[in-house]
């Protein structure tokens, strides 16, 4: 995506590449929602696509700080390295962080085990209970329209009823860059900066930036084992069973989520460079190919963001 600008100081058209275009739209998206809504908060979760979504915030908003405080959905089977990443950014930047636990729900008996190990359907209750006892009105999300059919379906100011549900007929059109962030009382809208960009725009963007990720998301020797096609790490989720062998085998994580249902394909990439090569030569998305949670059913995005999920 390429925009012409006219300068008319100079009397002459230059061009924005298409990195400083998603980037100048990311930017007029976070001001526009810190000026329409009264308590925004930006879901972070140590991921590639929160990552960028933190570095946009930082650099929308210099030489303040961040308006917004941090949302981390925490459910207790999250990979080590990630957990570590969030806690060293948040201590860099002085940000605030909010963690609601699955766990605390499921001490509490609100919440119960699935039979699978998985606990990311689990995430919506307490990302609803959060937005509540907090008053967020808008909630900044890392989703991208390439990633899923679903998300493909949802606008950039995506609003969502009292019980934090998504009903497609509800969306409203953004024609021009205009959006409305009207609301009733108990609603509240999920903002998503990164909807016009691609997998492939992300890490280029990363790139350019210098932005330091996980280290998960590069090449490295991992036990994982076999289940459904993909490679699990091991982990107290509950895997892997006895007739599940671990390898080690040389791996990296394109998408980041819980250890249970978030799959590891086999990589020696180990450079931004590399991986950005590696993805150009893929024909599947990264949730198509490492998340188990998407291929419960054609509509399991869908199903999941109607109750209120991302």
């Amino acid at each position: 995506m390429t925009t012409i600008a006219v300068d008319e100081t100079a009397g002459h058209a230059y061009q924005l590449s298409h990195l400083d275009a998603l980037e100048a739209e990311a930017a007029h998206i976070l001001r526009e929602t810190a000026g329409e809504f009264d308590r925004p908060v930006i879901l972070f979760s140590g991921g590639k696509d929160s990552i960028v979504m933190l570095h946009l915030a930082r650099k929308a908003f210099a030489p303040a700080p961040v308006p917004f405080p941090l949302l981390h959905v925490d459910t207790g089977h999250n990979f080590p390295e990630v957990i570590g990443y969030r806690d060293r950014v948040v201590a860099e930047h002085g940000l605030r962080l909010e963690v609601a636990s699955v766990q605390e729900l499921i001490d509490r008996g609100e919440l119960a085990e699935r039979p699978d190990g998985s606990r990311n359907p689990l995430q919506t209750v307490p990302l609803l209970d959060a937005i509540e006892t907090n008053g967020f009105d808008a909630v900044f999300g890392g989703g991208r329209r390439d990633e899923e059919k679903a998300r493909a379906k949802e606008r950039v100011f995506s609003l969502r009823d009292d019980f934090g549900g998504w009903d497609p007929r509800r969306q409203r059109p953004e024609l021009w860059n205009l959006y409305n962030g009207r609301h009733s009382p108990g609603e509240h809208v999920r903002v998503f900066p990164l909807s016009n960009w691609t997998e492939l725009d992300v890490w280029q963007y990363i790139l350019r930036e210098g932005i330091e990720l996980p280290p998960i998301y590069f090449a490295h020797e991992r036990e994982v084992f076999s289940r459904r096609g993909m490679w699990l790490a091991p982990g107290d989720w509950g895997g892997p069973r006895e007739d599940e062998p671990l390898e080690r085998r040389l791996v990296r994580y394109r998408t980041v989520g819980d250890m249970s249902c978030t799959g590891a394909v086999d990589s020696s990439a180990a450079t931004l460079e590399a991986v950005i090569e590696e993805i150009c030569s893929s024909r599947l998305t990264e949730r198509g190919a490492t998340r188990a949670d998407d291929r419960l059913s054609e509509a399991a995005m869908e199903d999941r963001k109607r109750e209120g999920y991302f």
